[in-house]
């Protein structure tokens, strides 16, 4: 018997790689393992263990003859899973991949574009080669149709290979083991608001789930913050994100299947996804969830769908709207799978046109920029866009005009959307859910008034004071610190609704404290000060740490506010004049409601994923910039680190002195406001967020502080400026108050104040100041360490020569901040601003404050590009002859031979400033798929820096973008071969 044509999906799982085989393999699939799975399909009634298919999908069968059991099959199952390829169809693959690579690195992308990831098992190609034993023995062998003999003839030559690998256990993916051990210190089940990840599937529906699950898509793999609310599941990045990675709809599923280890796959038409959680009951959760949604109606069609491209990060996607929502997808092949990117609630969003063929679509927490493709398109997505929005609003013309503020369009407490209550004491636009509880605390706490039926309430300066503030300025001072794991959602319970409202305002647990606000009499004069002017977000700062409206025998901050002439002060201040306010005392759960919990963990960029085991999936994330303090807590022969957030302690050990290092540098290159020179992470003891007061006013500012033997470094935490350095001796006097979280410390030159969020952070900190004092630092002058601040190119050993100052401040400074802005040296500045730079340059590097927006960087990019065109310092004219001989040999060894004898021909200076230069041009291209400047677009650049009038020869292109790629090759020997801080890169 002629075994049966495979269906189309058979062809898709075996892969391109097998289709040339795809015939011979199909009859060994379809043989006996087949006609099991037949009646699997038809007995099972749900998935159970380690099933494979859902039965809801497939049609009944029909019992039939024997002789038209292969008509049935072809007609009706698919295989359980297709043959496997042979081995060495992996070898062939990862060769062609590898070789792939090595054409990559020298060509005109960037290295990015092509990551050196070999094809395993477990990509898109391989998903189904390899199906767990169980799946072909979960069915009744008597039920099964017998095999005649003459199929067994027939296939037994195609069986030997199939089996003998499917009897071979699975190779799982896995995730990255764990490398350090982490203590945290945690709130027990009962203590404060604190829901384990996996126990929130119990609000309001029966399928509803949330956790962290590691996440495999094809080879990309990712921890991510997984929701399912029965209808839409939404994967995160972060707990708190609020743009989506992955979105789609139950009903965009074809299939869901288990297998052991934790781990279940989702299946789209053409995709899927492999999930691992961190415990088998989680797993069970998520089946039982996706099991009990099957059946859910899809989504109306869209109204309008088409490709749009979106800027930030530049890439084509294609757009749908659906409802009152906004689906973005990667590509319209994944707009007919259903798995959009994210979605946009057009409830909370505006848009407006901003160019020809481009149009902005405005939420409370980004700005999407969409250009279509004619006008045409364009007007008729505005057209489509408005309608769905105003469909989706219906309001008073209060709420309409509290709404055209981005924030106000979302409860301030759960982020519920068009919320018509408002707090007018707070500046809090709030849903009738947490009005409800806004209420309850009182009037003497928070004054509820409707947006649509207490008109009368709203008068000019109070709409105004929301319009222009809001949400936004409200949740900046009483929702400053909300820990992930404590921010309600719109469909929160009511008794999780009720602590999370009565944390934020009657015990403030949350909010921003004022600087001052350890002293009411310090509090209300500062207020007295703040009124006469039109900082409001500061007057509700001072409000929200206690700071009195009437004083006893001083003027009030209303009469003073209204001298001043400052009527949305004054608004401000009147519906403030009798409120309570929390007491100043932040510490959230005493140490009896602390447990011991251990870990392993492992940093991902800006999270710090922690796991039960080594290698497992992800039980918890810390979000890095929540870290408000990290102290090298190391002693002989304990390596430990200690990392406290608002709500965490977490003691993180190692087995050596430089994992700690490479562990504890790395967070806090995250948490710092702005990038740190090497040379300012060495010998770090501990670093902390706090409030720094001094001078006679005791002005106050809020920074970053790091401690090294013998100094204090002070960053701004909203300028990029150079740190501010405190000198530490046997002479420093320093002291501390506990009870105010102040430290004191007073130097030769002055006296500083250094207030912190807690007293852990205050405590550890002082008891690093003695060690670091202590520190024999004399020989370092603050000139020495000037001279070093903005060096981040090391010569190699054995090189001589220098590279001019200028040239180094303007590549640091690109380095650290604008490898990532687009068209980095071929955008132009301003030539007016370019020159008055140069000029700066040339006289002080050292001092000219630089700027770090998108603007700035081009006109330092411009001020390189001009500093190098009038240099002499690069390939003299009377060389240039020889390079163009060298750049027209054939072969490739040849030339970068004799481009290694002609460098070192240069004279000392000319050959280092080479040397950096294109050292930098080889990081530039590193990071071309954001900034466009691939290795053919710099040398395009700056070939007529090198050659001048020889730059329109097409072969001295050639030769500049091959010093880019093997600068390392031509410019330094093997015994000059830079570590890795020898090279300019981004910190």
């Amino acid at each position: 018997m002629t075994a049966p044509v495979p269906k189309p999906r058979t062809r898709y799982m075996l892969g391109k790689s097998l289709r040339s085989d795809s015939t011979d393999s199909s009859k060994a699939a379809q043989d006996e393992p087949e006609t099991n799975n037949k009646t699997s399909e038809v007995t099972s009634p749900e998935l159970n263990g380690d099933s494979c298919f859902s039965p809801a999908d497939l049609p009944e069968l029909k019992e039939t003859d024997d002789t038209h059991g292969g008509d049935i099959l072809e007609k009706y199952v698919w295989p359980a899973s297709p043959p496997q390829s042979p081995l060495a169809s992996d070898d062939e693959d990862i060769k062609n991949l590898s070789d792939g690579v090595k054409e990559c690195v020298t060509s005109d992308s960037s290295a990015e574009d092509c990551p050196m990831t070999p094809l395993t098992p477990q990509s898109d190609t391989f998903f189904n080669i390899q199906p767990p034993k169980e799946c072909h023995n979960s069915t009744n062998s008597e039920s099964a149709p017998q095999v005649t003999n003459s199929q067994s003839k027939d296939t037994t030559p195609l069986k030997p290979p199939v089996p003998k690998k499917l009897n071979q256990p699975p190779t799982h993916k896995k995730p990255r083991a764990a490398t350090i051990r982490v203590s945290r210190r945690k709130s027990s089940a009962g203590a404060g608001n604190a829901v384990q990840p996996e126990e929130n599937s119990h609000r309001e529906s029966a399928v509803a789930r949330s956790s962290w699950l590691d996440v495999w898509k094809g080879r990309k793999h990712n921890v991510l913050w997984t929701t399912f609310d029965g209808q839409v599941i939404s994967m995160w990045k972060k707990r708190s994100d609020k743009i989506s990675e992955y979105v789609f709809h139950v009903s965009s599923i074809t299939n869901v299947r288990q297998q052991g280890q934790r781990r279940f796959f989702i299946h789209f038409r053409k995709k899927h996804f492999e999930f691992m959680a961190h415990s088998e009951d989680v797993k069970a959760g998520w089946v039982a969830s996706l099991l009990a949604s099957r059946g859910r109606e899809p989504p109306a069609p869209p109204r309008h769908h088409s490709s749009l491209m979106m800027k930030e990060p530049r890439s084509k996607v294609y757009g749908a709207i659906c409802g009152h929502n906004l689906w973005i997808y990667n590509s319209k092949e994944d707009f007919n799978l259903g798995l959009g990117m994210t979605l946009v609630s057009m409830n909370v969003a505006s848009v407006k046109q901003t160019g020809r063929h481009s149009f902005s679509l405005t939420i409370p927490y980004k700005t999407f920029n969409f250009s279509a493709d004619s006008s045409r398109e364009l007007a008729t997505w505005l057209d489509h866009l408005n309608k769905v929005i105003l469909s989706a609003l219906s309001c008073s013309e209060v709420a309409q005009r509290l709404w055209s503020s981005p924030w106000n369009k979302v409860c301030a407490d759960c982020g519920s959307p068009n919320p018509e209550w408002a707090s007018i004491n707070l500046l809090m636009v709030i849903c009738e859910a947490c009005a409800n509880f806004h209420q309850k605390m009182g009037n003497n706490r928070s004054k509820v008034r409707n947006l649509k039926m207490d008109s009368k309430e709203w008068t000019e300066p109070l709409i105004q004071l929301f319009v222009l503030y809001g949400n936004k300025a409200g949740n900046n001072v009483w929702g400053h610190n909300v820990p992930a794991e404590d921010q309600i959602l719109p469909d929160a319970e009511q008794e999780q609704r009720a602590a999370f409202i009565n944390a934020k305002y009657c015990s403030g647990l949350y909010r921003k404290a004022h600087p001052l606000a350890y002293s009411q009499k310090l509090l209300d004069q500062r207020l007295c000060e703040v009124v006469c002017g039109a900082d409001v977000e500061g007057t509700l700062s001072l409000l929200c740490s206690g700071a009195k409206v009437l004083g006893g025998d001083r003027p009030s901050a209303i009469t003073l506010a209204e001298n001043a002439g400052q009527a949305l002060q004054t608004e401000l201040l009147r519906h403030n004049e009798f409120v309570e306010t929390p007491d100043f005392d932040q510490q959230r759960q005493t140490k009896e409601q602390m447990r011991l919990e251990e870990l392993h963990g492992r940093l991902d960029d800006e999270r710090f994923l922690f796991s039960q085991e080594t290698q497992s999936a992800a039980c918890d994330v810390l979000d890095l910039r929540e870290v408000i303090s990290v102290f090298n807590q190391s002693a002989g022969q304990t390596h430990e680190f200690e990392i406290l957030t608002l709500t965490d302690n977490l003691t993180c050990s190692a087995d050596t002195q430089d994992q700690l290092l490479n562990h504890m540098l790395h967070i806090i290159k995250v948490v710092m406001p702005s990038p740190l020179l090497e040379e300012e992470l060495g010998g770090v003891m501990g670093v902390s967020r706090l409030s720094l007061r001094e001078g006679s006013g005791l002005q106050h500012a809020e920074v970053w502080a790091t401690i090294r033997p013998g100094e204090i470094l002070i960053y701004p935490s909203h300028t990029h400026t150079p740190p501010t350095h405190i000198l530490l001796n046997q002479h420093t006097r320093c002291s501390v108050c506990l009870s105010e979280n102040t430290v004191e410390v007073t130097a030769a030159e002055k006296t500083v104040y250094l207030q912190f969020e807690s007293k852990d952070s205050c405590s550890k900190f002082y008891s690093l100041l003695s060690s670091a004092a202590s520190s024999d630092t004399s020989s370092d002058t603050s000139s020495d360490r000037k001279s070093h601040r903005h060096s981040l190119y090391t010569l190699p050993a054995g090189v001589s020569g220098k590279v001019p100052p200028e040239v180094q401040r303007c590549i640091s400074h690109i380095t650290l901040y604008g490898l990532k802005v687009e068209g980095l040296y071929r955008c132009c500045g301003s030539v007016v601003k370019i020159a008055e730079l140069v000029e700066k340059l040339h006289e002080a590097p050292d001092d000219v404050v630089l700027e770090t927006n998108e603007v700035c960087i081009q006109e330092v990019a411009g001020a390189l590009k001009h500093i190098l065109r009038n240099s002499t310092l690069l390939i003299p004219q009377s060389e240039r002859e020889s390079w163009v001989k060298a750049a027209v040999y054939t072969d490739v060894t040849n030339r970068l031979q004799e481009y290694r004898r002609l460098v070192k021909l240069l004279p000392p200076d000319n050959r280092v400033l080479l040397s950096t230069l294109f050292s930098h041009l080889y990081n530039v291209q590193l990071h071309s798929q954001v900034n466009k400047m691939t290795v053919q677009n710099l040398a395009v650049v700056f070939v007529p820096m090198l050659f001048e009038e020889l730059a329109m020869n097409i072969n001295m292109v050639h030769l500049t973008r091959e010093l880019i790629i093997h600068h390392t090759l031509v410019f330094l020997s093997k015994d000059e071969a830079p570590v890795e801080d020898e090279m300019i890169t981004a910190l």
